[in-house]
């Protein structure tokens, strides 16, 4: 009888170390992020006590205030995928939902002070964050799209930091619970409702949810393995007939080059030596060498998300036969990627080989006690070795200097770019250009993706011209 009491005694004190470890891991680990879900019914009465912090972009223009109760978006559609929007139907999204607990003043350093508020009957208010987006650069980037379907990327290869996030059509987050109509069965209807059916996507953003076959832009990446496996690549001549028959498979180039060199062909763009590039590296190599520029993965894996991120596609090595190679190795075949993640492959070029983290948030203030939190700029990936990024770089000016890219170019600033004008099984073809300038010692990497846009050199290009000049304009 006496070994069963014992039994249970320890069964039972044994459940309750275990309930006060569940307990404490949900209310230390698990506890942040549950008080900011946004399913959370408790948020939605704490935050009514709470007097919201304001969004600025780096210069100190408000991105998303709170006035008169209500939340206020004055760039309205041009930021509204990356700043995102709150509503007591839909949630919060963007901007708003990565930074919701700053915002609202419920970090461990804010437990304090909300005593203290409590104490003295204060009203409650958040913090205010500072992001790295350009407000004016946006707008620009907006502008320059226009009614295009497409995105713009603007970034500080030295540091990460995300200047743009540009992505059309877009929507006016002031207006997102506004009724507008009814349904046939009568149901009322808001702009969100209309938003969710509308065929263009409005709600995706395509500066980092989009799914895009790269086209040429790849041929970066096709040039790096190629670099890496033979350094001796950077001197050999190729012979281009304008097309190249793999087992069988035909693929075209757009013209017979004839004899180039290495920046010769990555100028004018030439299928069939890059093909032919892709081939030599081999299925293995060239699948190492696309995700050590971060193809297949996520820049925010281990920490908090600031926006919806699609990591890119590209067929597994052991799948892939040759002529999938040398398709994919050319941007087509079956690779997938989205424009942040061309711009963190142009920035690998720009950077000597090293792809920093990529970042929006630049600092967390309190209205009362300065700044609490500030992003210090970390290394994510290294792709390539200085050597390699700088024969690819040099190759990058020869395409805005002589080949597909001249509509990139700007006076007294020398630009590295290289276009793409991407196959797409479901209309024209999409216009690409990634590049960076000035390339002596690069500090903004522009990435435009125009949809059905035709030709990349003769589309995409003056968008990302204009948007280097305004950068580099723009200053620090």
């Amino acid at each position: 009888m006496k070994t069963n009491i014992r039994r249970l005694s320890y069964l039972i004190l044994g459940s309750f170390v275990l309930l006060g470890f569940y307990i404490g891991y949900v209310n230390v680990f698990l506890g942040p992020v549950l008080a900011t879900d946004p399913h959370n019914r408790r948020l939605a009465v704490y935050e009514s006590k709470v007097h919201r912090g304001t969004i600025y972009d780096r210069r100190g223009t408000v991105l998303a205030q709170t006035d008169g109760g209500r939340r206020i978006y004055p760039l309205g559609q041009d930021a509204a995928q990356v700043v995102g929007f709150i509503s007591q139907r839909y949630g919060r999204v963007g901007l708003e939902s990565a930074y919701d607990r700053y915002l609202l003043g419920m970090t461990e350093k804010d437990k304090i002070e909300v005593i203290m508020d409590r104490l003295l009957g204060r009203p409650r208010v958040g913090n205010d964050v500072v992001v790295t987006l350009d407000a004016r650069l946006q707008q620009l980037a907006m502008q320059l799209l226009g009614k295009r379907q497409g995105a713009v990327v603007a970034l500080d290869p030295r540091n990460g930091a995300i200047l743009v996030l540009a992505s059309s059509p877009s929507f006016n987050p002031n207006t997102i619970d506004h009724p507008a109509g009814r349904s046939s069965s009568g149901k009322v209807l808001t702009r969100y409702d209309l938003l969710q059916q509308d065929k263009g996507a409005p709600l995706l953003n395509r500066a980092t949810q989009g799914a895009y076959p790269p086209g040429s832009t790849f041929k970066l990446i096709t040039a790096a393995g190629a670099l890496t496996t033979n350094p001796e690549v950077a001197k050999r001549i190729f012979n281009c007939q304008g097309s190249l028959i793999i087992d069988g498979f035909r693929l075209t180039d757009t013209a017979a080059h004839g004899s180039v060199d290495f920046n010769r062909a990555l100028a004018v763009s030439c299928n069939t030596t890059f093909a032919r590039l892709g081939l030599e590296v081999g299925a293995e190599r060239f699948y190492r060498t696309a995700r050590a520029f971060g193809l297949t993965g996520d820049p925010w894996t281990g920490n908090p998300p600031e926006v919806a991120y699609r990591p890119g596609t590209l067929t597994l090595p052991e799948k892939m036969n040759k002529p999938q190679l040398a398709s994919s190795a050319i941007g087509q075949g079956e690779v997938l990627v989205n424009p942040l993640q061309m711009a963190l492959v142009a920035a690998a070029i720009a950077n000597n080989g090293v792809i920093m983290r990529p970042h929006l948030l630049a600092r967390v203030q309190d209205p009362r006690e300065g700044v609490l939190l500030q992003t210090v700029p970390r290394p994510w990936l290294t792709a390539v070795s200085p050597e390699v990024a700088g024969i690819i770089k040099e190759a990058m000016v020869a395409v805005v200097r002589e080949g597909t890219g001249k509509e990139a170019a700007l006076p007294d600033i020398t630009v590295a770019g290289k276009t793409g004008s991407a196959q797409n099984p479901k209309g024209d073809t999409h216009a690409w250009f990634v590049g960076f300038a000035p390339a002596e010692r690069p500090s903004v990497v522009v990435v435009v993706i125009i949809e059905n846009g035709g030709a990349g050199g003769a589309v995409a290009a003056p968008v990302a011209r204009e948007m280097i000049r305004a950068v580099l304009t723009a200053g620090p």
